[in-house]
C-alpha cells in the first residue's frame, strides 16, 4: 500500500513539474541561446524590446502568457529578450563584441516591440515588427518563416 501511494504521489510531483515548465517561456540571454544551437540548432527568436515600450509591455503581459503561445515557442525556437537601448552588458557573436543596443541596430531594428527570427545556421533574419495578440502572433512567425527561410532549405 506504500508503495502505491509513493508511486501516485511521485507521478503527481513530475506531473506538477511538467506543467509548470510550460507555464512560460524559456528566455535566454542572445549568448546562451547561440550556445544552445550550437549544441542543438533550432530558430531564434528575439523579442527586441525597450523599456518604456507600452505595446512590447502588453506583449509580455497578455501574449507570452498564452498557452498555445508559450509551447510554441518553447517548442520551435530558443527564446531571447534583447533590450535595445541596453549599452551595459556586452557578448560575442560572430567573432565580434556586442551590447544589446549594438545587437539591436545590427539586426537593424528601429520599432518596438520588433520580433527577430534567426535560423538555425545564424546567417539570415526577418523580422516581425508590432504588437500582436496570441493567434495572430502565431500565424504571423509562420508565415514570416515561410516566407522569409522555406525558399533557401
Amino acid at each position: 500500500m506504500k508503495m502505491k501511494y509513493l508511486l501516485i504521489l511521485t507521478f503527481a510531483v513530475l506531473t506538477s513539474f511538467s506543467v509548470q515548465a510550460q507555464d512560460q517561456i524559456k528566455w535566454m540571454k542572445f549568448e546562451e541561446a547561440i550556445a544552445a544551437n550550437a549544441a542543438d540548432p533550432k530558430m531564434l527568436i528575439v523579442d527586441v524590446y525597450t523599456d518604456w515600450c507600452g505595446w512590447c509591455k502588453k506583449m509580455d503581459k497578455e501574449t507570452f502568457t498564452e498557452p498555445k503561445v508559450i509551447a510554441y515557442i518553447n517548442e520551435s525556437f530558443y527564446a531571447v529578450k534583447l533590450n535595445a537601448e541596453d549599452t551595459r552588458r556586452s557578448f560575442e557573436f560572430m567573432g565580434k563584441k556586442y551590447n544589446e543596443a549594438q545587437m539591436a541596430a545590427a539586426m537593424r531594428v528601429n520599432s518596438y516591440p520588433n520580433f527577430v527570427v534567426i535560423e538555425p545556421k545564424l546567417q539570415n533574419i526577418a523580422q516581425l515588427p508590432g504588437y500582436r495578440q496570441p493567434a495572430e502572433f502565431i500565424d504571423g512567425v509562420n508565415d514570416l518563416i515561410e516566407k522569409a527561410f522555406k525558399k533557401q532549405q
